[in-house]
């Protein structure tokens, strides 16, 4: 018989329903499913009068479990059981479980093959390493007992529900002992049962595990095409623990890699590649400049040209990626892979207990999102960008400062411009469309929606940095140009006439906008007022043609314009004819103010750009990339909780009126590089405040997110099938957007953190926590005004919030060493928080790894009466 292991490319069969087996040509067989969304076989093992090899030799024996699946006549190996030493009758604590999905039919056949392990150090128990067709070495550290085989149908219709197997040798002749297979359902057994297997298991360091391949949702099949969207490659384990009052508690641990750490990525460089390329354009439309300024256009746009060209490489290099849906710890320093956050996974705990609740607990796992390519030579991002920003403004450059502030408004009002300006185009254009039917109605809805967003446009340009702008710009010309003060006129291109001098722009660093005496400051108010004014005559007109077609239901006490302001034509005839012209003033006005305001924004990011060259570019790739990598993360934490939550009213109230708590733990070291990561993900992190979430249905069989938007504001629109979007709020369904609140809290762990402690600074962590916990505290503030005391989770209530915050304050405030207490803390809070929770180090392994188990083991004993003698053994388990 041939034996082969059972890899990934034969993991796609598992989750084939019969159905489509059958339209696959495979002979029909057997089903074995007994409850939907139940496991299809569930069995326990147990092995009598063994024979050793030699007569005084204890056995120490564990099981491994093979399918020979009918149809292709060849052995899998599926899993095996722990270790049980010292005894030729062994009770194996590990159960065998098939997944729903998984293809197992009563005419499916089990192997089950026992070995002697003679030296368990050496042992991993992971027998699928072992090589076809051969059985184990003696020096590998086990040796073949026996072995025996069953049909599944003869298991299920067995009238015990129980089989009794002969052991043979591998040539089918010795009989070596016998197996007892046993037909399971988690939570009928008896109380002596668990008793008695309690008392056997003293020993044995492992209680109850099996590991397969395939996902379970705690909300049933309704959620599997829109999270099978986003999970890869799930590894599943079933533990069974006893609880304080002997029972059985039944634990389901479910890793998955995401899709998304590859789809955010790609996404947002394309969305940085598109805005880029906007900025350079914009650049280059600022029209003629003094050759000082020239220059420095030219030069920015030479180093923006550069920096574009590398976004578009990465994103080619990540377009043309195979393979693995994560990146490896290993490939941490690859620059292709640079945008993709490290070792991206979903961590799952399902529990059931026999008089609780059913509970799941999420953890997502990821590296800390940092630049490993670029390095920590300098410090992380939070260092980096005090000390540019420090540079900027205190350098002699020849070029005008802005602030932070002033450079991220410059930027949202183009963003504003390039959003709004064709929305009011296209309803202008309904407002014709509608005249043109002659549809009082329609005229009425599409006048109001021409209305509203005009008045947005008008809004934007209500801001200091624009007018100030428009001066430096101004300064910027070959020629300085002075315009006379003239009466207020309805055109568009009202204060075009304009005399020409030379008057040679000053050059010089300045810590404030110029001042130009000759300039005329009220131009740029009454340009942009045309376009109110246009505005208010269309409304006039339209007022004025439902007035005379006997429509009543007009807004009362609107002041028309002046007759100087609008000339209003002869009311009668055709409706189309009477609004065309108004409309083309009010494109040609809005075209206006879009020229003007365009050029001096684009004036100010290029003081921005020019001021710290090539330092600014290479921060921004380096925080592109930091967040990049921690969005992915997000991502995949707001569809995993969205999904899991589509039932919780509370949660999903909590969603669009506050938002969601994402708590980040963090496990670096403030000592040498890890230092640096930790400056880079703290920003990173932080960043995340920046965007928003947005629930749509979906319109098609991609559920992947979509993310629109610019730096400094994204939002991410999560689609849900129809049935799972019915589900939401009227609220959520309507496209309110959700805002996120990350916190992160670290505490360094490592051998390195001690060498910070005695000989570094930990000042760095002790800021990040402070700050953090101050916008907990903002959190927990808007949570208790907003909504009611009976939204908590109910297994948790025995905890008071507000103490345990003031207990996070002062271990905070206590700085001591590796204060652990932090983390558990921090954790804690976002759970009754109904947050998503995080855990990151380095590369989201040994540290990570180490921290989740005993978090999800904390739980068990603490939320659900985990028996006290286990709790060390359940650590164990499932860190084995």
């Amino acid at each position: 018989m041939e034996i082969k292991e059972e890899r990934p490319s034969d993991e796609a069969r598992q989750f084939f329903p019969s159905s489509q087996l059958d339209s696959l040509g495979e002979p029909q067989f057997t089903s074995i499913q007994r409850i939907a969304n139940e496991p299809k076989l569930e069995f326990s093992l147990a092995c009598k009068d063994l024979v050793a090899a030699t007569r005084d030799r204890k056995l120490s024996t564990f099981i491994q479990i093979s399918v020979v699946h009918p149809a292709e006549h060849i052995s899998t190996r599926y899993s095996s059981t722990e270790i049980v030493e010292g005894t030729k009758d062994p009770l194996f604590l590990t159960g065998v479980t098939f997944p729903p999905e998984y293809p197992i039919y009563e005419e499916t056949k089990i192997k089950l093959t026992v070995y002697d392990v003679k030296d368990k150090s050496q042992d991993t128990v992971r027998t699928s390493v072992l090589p076809d067709h051969k059985e184990p070495r003696a020096d590998v550290g086990r040796s073949f007992l026996g072995c025996a085989t069953f049909r599944v149908g003869d298991l299920v219709k067995s009238k015990e529900q129980q089989l009794t197997l002969t052991l043979r040798t591998s040539d089918g002749g010795k009989t070596v002992g016998t197996i007892e297979v046993n037909l399971m359902k988690m939570g009928e057994l008896d109380e002596g049962q668990t008793d008695h297997i309690k008392a056997d298991a003293q020993d044995q360091k492992c209680a109850l595990v099996r590991e397969c391949t395939a996902t379970e949702g705690i909300s049933g099949k309704d959620n599997l095409p829109s999270l099978n969207a986003v999970l890869r490659n799930p590894v599943c384990k079933l533990y069974r623990f006893p609880t304080s009052d002997n029972k059985w508690m039944r634990i389901r641990e479910q890793m998955a890699e995401t899709t998304l750490s590859f789809h955010v990525p790609k996404e947002l460089i394309n969305l940085h590649i598109k805005e880029d390329m906007r900025r350079n354009q914009e650049l280059k439309d600022l029209g003629e400049l003094a050759p000082h300024w020239d220059n420095m256009r030219k030069s920015v746009i030479a180093h923006c040209d550069q920096m574009l060209s590398m976004y578009q490489d990465a994103l080619a290099e990540l377009g043309r990626h195979t393979g693995s849906s994560f990146k490896s710890s290993c490939s941490k320093g690859e620059k292709t892979l640079e945008f993709i956050p490290i070792n991206l996974h979903l961590q799952r705990m399902h529990v059931h207990s026999p008089r609780l609740k059913d509970a799941l607990y999420d953890v997502i796992t990821v590296g800390a999102p940092a630049a490993h390519f670029q390095g920590f030579k300098n410090g992380g991002l939070r260092k980096l960008l005090s000390k540019f920003e420090a540079e900027r403004r205190n350098t002699g450059y020849q070029c005008i400062y802005y602030s932070p502030e002033n450079t991220a408004k410059a930027k949202e009002v183009l963003s504003n411009i390039s959003h709004l300006q064709p929305l009011i185009s296209s309803h202008a254009d309904l407002l014709l469309s509608s005249a043109s039917q002659r549809s009082p109605d329609s005229l009425k809805n599409s006048l109001k929606m021409l209305s509203e967003k005009t008045e947005l446009f008008v809004h934007t340009f209500k801001d200091q940095l624009v007018r100030s702008a428009l001066l430096a710009l101004y300064t910027a010309r070959p020629g300085c140009v002075l315009k006379k003060p003239a009466v207020p006129r309805n055109s568009a291109e009202e204060g075009a006439d304009a005399q020409h001098q030379d008057h040679p722009a000053h050059i010089k660093r300045q810590d404030s906008i110029p001042h130009h005496s000759e300039y005329d400051e009220e131009e740029w108010d009454r340009v942009w007022a045309n376009v109110a004014k246009s505005l208010n005559c269309l409304i006039a007109m339209v007022d004025r043609l439902l007035e005379k077609d006997n429509i009543s239901n007009i807004k009362e006490g609107e002041n028309e314009p002046s007759a100087e302001d609008c000339k209003v034509l002869h009311t009668g005839g055709d409706w189309y004819e009477q609004l065309y012209p108004l409309v083309v003033t009010l494109k040609d006005c809005m075209a206006e103010v879009v020229t003007r305001a365009k050029q001096s924004m684009a004036f100010v990011l290029l003081q921005e750009l020019a001021c710290g060259l090539p330092q600014c570019l290479m921060l921004t790739l380096r925080r592109d990339i930091v967040f990049s990598q921690a969005l992915a993360g997000l991502v995949c934490g707001f569809v995993i909780k969205l999904h899991t939550g589509l039932h919780d009213q509370g949660f999903l109230q909590q969603l669009h009126t506050v938002g969601l708590l994402v708590q980040y733990e963090g496990l670096l070291s403030t000592y040498s590089e890890e230092a640096g990561m930790l400056e880079d993900m703290a920003v990173g992190i932080s960043d995340l405040q920046k965007v928003m979430f947005r629930v749509i249905e979906a319109k098609s069989e991609d559920f992947l997110p979509i993310i629109s938007g610019r730096r400094e504001h994204y939002i991410i629109e999560v689609q849900l099938p129809a049935k799972m979007f019915e589900l939401l709020p009227q609220e959520i369904k309507e496209g309110k957007l959700l805002r996120m609140y990350p916190v992160l809290f670290n505490v360094g762990i490592n051998e390195q953190q001690t060498l910070a402690e005695r000989f570094g600074d930990t000042t760095l962590q002790e800021n990040i926590n402070q700050e953090n916990l101050e916008l907990l505290k903002e959190y927990y503030k808007l949570f208790t005004e907003k909504m009611p005391p009976d939204c908590l989770p109910h297994f948790q209530e025995q905890n008071d919030l507000k103490g345990l915050l003031e207990s996070l304050h002062q271990n905070i405030q206590a700085k001591k060493r590796k204060n652990v207490e932090i983390m558990w803390l921090a954790a804690t809070i976002c759970r009754k928080l109904n947050g998503v929770r995080f855990t990151c180090c380095k590369s989201a392994k040994d540290r990570t790894s180490m921290s989740v188990t005993l978090e999800q083991c904390s739980i068990l004993r603490d939320e659900h009466q985990l028996h006290k003698d286990f709790f060390i053994r359940a650590l164990d388990c499932m860190r084995r």
